[in-house]
């Protein structure tokens, strides 16, 4: 997911204390004794994240190997944190690693200050072959790795089984269709069930998830990953107006409603028992089961698209570690160790246990840890199915735009006016794409992109 800051803030709890507990627990050999190479990691985990489970990661590293220290700084959110990277980059404040969001990846590249993950992973002939196929085709640009995946989540439904039964509804069938989805809105609010059917907080990341199921392109020349995008591509087709169409419709019709755009107020309607279904990312699951208190039982359904979308399927979201050239060699090749430690399976495992992100290995999942999460929370399992079913595509790949930050604000301003009836969707799709076009253009001639 790329998910919000307010995404990330609610992960809290036993899991992450559970997570940091385990990890003391885990020893590497002892190094021989010699004087530490020190390195620094950046990371934008803030609240419980930051403080036990990506502490605990590095507490555990730092014991278990005494030629490498870390030291993680907190930098804020996503945003502020690669604001501070293109700050730093040429200077020696530059961190040795870093953790970037999904959407800074055609920035990091066209950075030039960053060592592929590749030329790590040939080097060592490092084994990827357990790492989630999906997951790894995000930060793969042409044959190469870029960044290894960190925090991964993908979207998916969520719906109140109790709300579904006293509509009348199956509540072990969720809907998978917008049609069905809007079906199912209308019939739990006729019925009396629920003043809300369902809320969509409006977020860009859940326009990108919709494009994709539907096998639709964001960005043109191959969602930016055949050559560099020149213009974003979703107001050419049916594909992107549909979803607005189908969003505002129901709004219209009074089986949704509006939360605006933070995605906490649709956690909190749906975890109130307000309304009947959401869609948020994976990584909020534990956060909704702990908010809703175990007053209704929660269930999970897939991502919706239309009906004959047979080639879509879902993006990740979330952000990987990426190593910088602008430090010494022996930071590097640190930085690379420690990489390798936090995407190890009893780091994944733990991660996913203590943030709820996926694991981004498929071994992690053998983990006694993972298995007792796994049969805690089984409605987990839709989110993995929905992972591996979806198939390798442009689509599902995801685009890559330097400026991607403001074209998600571009497409939230238009969700926002079609929702709120201001303008046609066609109309606030072609307004949005224009002003992100424009800003791909001066984009790309700044950083000599062709």
């Amino acid at each position: 997911m790329t998910g919000r800051t307010t995404r990330r803030a609610v992960l809290r709890g036993a899991g992450a204390a559970a997570a940091a507990a385990a990890l003391r627990g885990w020893r590497a050999a002892p190094a021989a004794a010699q004087t530490p190479t020190r390195i620094t990691f950046w990371h934008a985990m803030g609240g419980n994240l930051g403080e036990t489970v990506v502490r605990a990661f590095v507490n555990t590293f730092n014991a278990s190997r005494k030629d490498i220290q870390v030291e993680a700084q907190f930098q804020g959110g996503y945003d502020d944190l690669i604001n501070k990277l293109r700050a730093s980059i040429g200077s020696s404040a530059v961190p040795a690693v870093a953790q970037v969001y999904d959407i800074g990846t055609r920035f990091m590249i066209d950075s030039k200050a960053i060592v592929p993950m590749q030329d790590f992973i040939d080097r060592e002939k490092f084994d990827v072959g357990q790492f989630e196929p999906n997951i790894l085709a995000y930060y793969r640009v042409g044959a190469r790795l870029y960044s290894m995946p960190f925090n991964t989540s993908t979207a998916i439904l969520y719906y109140n089984k109790d709300l579904f039964k006293k509509a009348g509804l199956n509540p072990d069938q969720p809907p998978r269709t917008f049609e069905e989805i809007a079906s199912y809105a209308g019939r739990l609010v006729k019925s009396g069930a629920t003043p809300s059917g369902i809320t969509i907080a409006i977020y860009g990341w859940f326009f990108e998830q919709l494009l994709a199921r539907q096998g639709a392109l964001y960005a043109n020349n191959g969602n930016g990953r055949d050559a560099a995008a020149t213009e974003v591509v979703y107001d050419h087709e049916e594909a992107g107006p549909r979803i607005l169409e189908w969003w505002a419709g129901m709004v219209k019709a009074g089986a949704a409603t509006n939360p605006g755009r933070p995605t906490a107020a649709s956690q909190r309607a749906f975890a109130a028992g307000q309304t009947a279904m959401t869609v948020d990312s994976t990584a909020v699951l534990a956060s909704l089961l702990s908010q809703s208190g175990g007053r209704f039982a929660l269930g999970t359904g897939y991502f919706p698209k239309p009906p004959g979308a047979a080639t879509g399927g879902s993006i990740v979201g979330g952000a990987s570690a990426w190593i910088l050239n602008r430090r010494p060699g022996a930071e590097q090749q640190a930085a690379w160790e420690f990489v390798k430690f936090i995407s190890a399976p009893a780091q994944q495992a733990q991660w996913y246990v203590g943030t709820g992100y996926f694991p981004v290995r498929r071994d992690a999942y053998h983990e006694p840890v993972a298995q007792e999460r796994l049969a805690k929370y089984p409605q987990f399992l839709t989110a993995i199915s929905e992972l591996r079913s979806s198939p390798i595509n442009r689509a599902t790949q995801g685009a890559l735009l330097g400026v991607f930050p403001e074209a998600r604000q571009k497409s939230e301003d238009a969700i926002e006016a079609a929702v709120l009836g201001r303008k046609p969707a066609q109309q606030a799709l072609a307004d949005a794409a224009r002003e992100v076009n424009q800003a791909i253009g001066v984009y790309n001639r700044t950083m000599g992109v062709k």
